[in-house]
This record gives structure tokens, C-alpha cells and sequence, in this order.
């Protein structure tokens, strides 16, 4: 007899009359919220300007969601296009299913659209969103919580988490995977924090920290799971993604290490902040080099005076005209 479980709730949905509040959205609006308001923070320690994330956020969020729901429909197409399947529901991203992969993938080409519109580097932006992007999957991991989906194999463990009869699932405890991503993404934010302020990771290497770390997780979570899923060579689809994702974001931070060593200097142009700073940090640098070039003008000018003083005093002294009468000789005076 099991003594201790963590309970589901029993619906994921609640209405204010008309108004359906769903938990998986709500999980995924909190993440995205949590996610602008640490990158912002860390946006503007680095130099940045203030609301820089959030413009670019509206750019890449769209996309990511897209991007998670085309990848989740992709690789689980059986369930919207097999026999006896609405192919509407694949529509229907309130009940669930979003791709992290095709999420991160999409949502970089809306990153990126919005970091050329303000004339910034993508890696910069990424490396300070990083850790905020692992604590929006914490938080959005908890609306699978509210749709009893993703959970792991049958256990008897006191924080098992019971799972009550349904469409495609069967009541019983199980192992709360949602529960460990979840941790394990909160891990991962810290680790990039840390590392980033002890290394001074630059150029995308805290993302692709992230993106290492993260993958390491998914592979023993994924593993443990049990729901539908295509494999590949007896491993699950995307256990085979992470593995892959993983070795590409260590071979991009080596390479970044070495070829693009140490931090951004500047990550986001005074221009981008209004035309009024960018005339006055023009006319401030402008003056400095006119006031720098006269300084050496002078310089230059004093010691040629300084140089050429001896030389033409000497020159003058020897130049210097005798009066008229003492040019004449001692007898010649004497006669006048």
C-alpha cells in the first residue's frame, strides 16, 4: 500500500464563466514572462539597453510556439492523421504537445529577425536568455502535470505520481518525469548563471551551456518514459535528438573558445537607443579627436621652435652688419 503520491489534479481547466483558464497555457505564459524578465536583467548587465529582450521576444516567441507544435505534430503524426484521428486537433495546442526541439530551432529564426531589425548579435541576445529559456521549461513542464501526459514508468516511490484513468492512459503511479525535466532545467539556469559570471562566457557559449546541459538531462528523463513515441535503432526518437543537439553544442562552444575567446565588448549600438544619442556619442568622439589632433599639432609645433632656437640665434650673431663708422680704418678718421 502506498502511503505517500503526489496526486493529479483533476482537471486541467478552469472556467470564469464563458472564460476557460487552461494550466498548460497558463505554465507556458509564466515561463515566457520569467524568461523576458531575467534576460532582461541580465540584457542591460551587459551593457544593453532596457526593453531590448521584449522586442525581440515578440519576434521569437511566435515562432517558437510554431515551432514546438510543427515538431511534436511531425514526430507524433499518428496521433492527428492516423486511422480514426481529427486531423483538426493538431490545431489544438492547448491540450498539450510542444516539441522543445523545433521550438528552440524556430524560435532562433525569430530571434534573429528581431536582432537584425535592432543590428545586434544573435549570440549575445541567446547568451543572455539562456538561462531564463531553462526556467520557462521548468515552469511550462508543469503543464503536463495539469494534462496527466509524459509521465514515466510504474514505481511505488513516495513522490510517484498518480495518474487517474483516461484517453490513452491507464490509472496507477507512475514516475513524475514532468517532475524531473523540471528540476533538472532549474539546475541547468544555475549552472549557466554561475558559470557565465565565473568565466565570462561570450559569443553564445553560455547557450550553448545551456543546450549541453539541458540535452544530458533529457536523455535518462526521455529514457524513462513510457508514452507513444517512434524509435530508432531501439531508442525513442528523441533521445536520439539529444544525443545529436549535444554534440553539436560542444563542438560550437570549443570552437567558439578558440576562435572568439573571452566577452562581447559592445552588444547592442547607441544608435539603437534614438538618432539624438547617436549624434551626440558622434560629436562627443568627433571633438575628442579634433582636441587630441590639436594637442599634438602644438606639441609638434613647440619643439621645432625649441630646435630650431640655438641654430638661427647662432646664424644671426654671425649675420649681425658692423656699424658704418667703425668700418673705416684708424688713419682714415684721423685725416677727417
Amino acid at each position: 500500500m502506498t502511503l505517500a503520491y503526489i496526486p493529479s489534479p483533476s482537471t486541467g481547466v478552469i472556467h470564469l464563466g464563458p472564460i476557460p483558464l487552461r494550466g498548460y497555457a497558463f505554465c507556458i505564459i509564466i515561463g515566457v514572462f520569467v524568461a523576458v524578465w531575467l534576460g532582461n536583467k541580465r540584457w542591460i548587465a551587459r551593457g544593453g539597453q532596457p526593453g531590448t529582450v521584449a522586442d525581440i521576444a515578440v519576434w521569437a516567441v511566435p515562432f517558437g510556439l510554431v515551432g514546438g507544435r510543427l515538431y511534436h505534430v511531425i514526430t507524433d503524426y499518428q496521433l492527428y492523421f492516423g486511422e480514426g484521428r481529427d486531423w483538426v486537433d493538431a490545431f489544438k495546442i492547448w491540450e498539450g504537445g510542444l516539441g522543445i526541439w523545433g521550438a528552440i530551432a524556430l524560435g532562433a529564426v525569430g530571434a534573429w529577425i528581431g536582432c537584425r531589425l535592432r543590428g545586434i548579435p544573435l549570440p549575445a541576445w541567446a547568451d543572455a536568455l539562456a538561462p531564463g529559456i531553462a526556467i520557462a521549461q521548468a515552469c511550462g513542464r508543469w503543464g503536463n502535470w495539469f494534462n496527466q501526459e509524459l509521465y514515466g514508468r510504474p514505481t511505488d516511490l513516495p513522490w510517484a505520481l498518480k495518474i487517474s484513468e483516461g484517453p490513452n492512459r491507464v490509472a496507477g503511479l507512475y514516475h513524475p518525469t514532468f517532475l524531473y525535466e523540471s528540476l533538472w532545467c532549474l539546475g541547468v539556469a544555475a549552472l549557466v548563471i554561475w558559470a557565465d559570471r565565473r568565466f565570462k562566457l561570450g559569443h553564445g557559449r553560455a547557450f550553448a551551456l545551456y543546450v549541453a546541459a539541458y540535452c544530458s538531462g533529457r536523455v535518462w528523463i526521455e529514457y524513462m518514459r513510457v508514452d507513444e513515441a517512434h524509435h530508432i535503432l531501439g531508442l525513442r526518437l528523441n533521445v536520439w535528438t539529444a544525443i545529436v543537439v549535444f554534440i553539436l553544442a560542444v563542438v560550437y562552444f570549443v570552437l567558439s573558445a578558440k576562435l572568439r575567446p573571452g566577452r562581447e565588448s559592445v552588444v547592442e549600438p547607441v544608435a539603437s537607443g534614438g538618432s539624438g544619442d547617436a549624434e551626440a556619442a558622434g560629436a562627443a568622439k568627433a571633438a575628442g579627436a579634433a582636441e587630441a589632433r590639436e594637442a599634438r599639432e602644438g606639441a609638434g609645433a613647440a619643439e621645432s621652435v625649441e630646435e630650431a632656437a640655438p641654430a638661427d640665434g647662432a646664424k644671426a650673431t654671425e649675420a649681425e652688419p658692423k656699424p658704418v663708422g667703425l668700418t673705416k680704418s684708424a688713419p682714415e678718421a684721423d685725416k677727417s
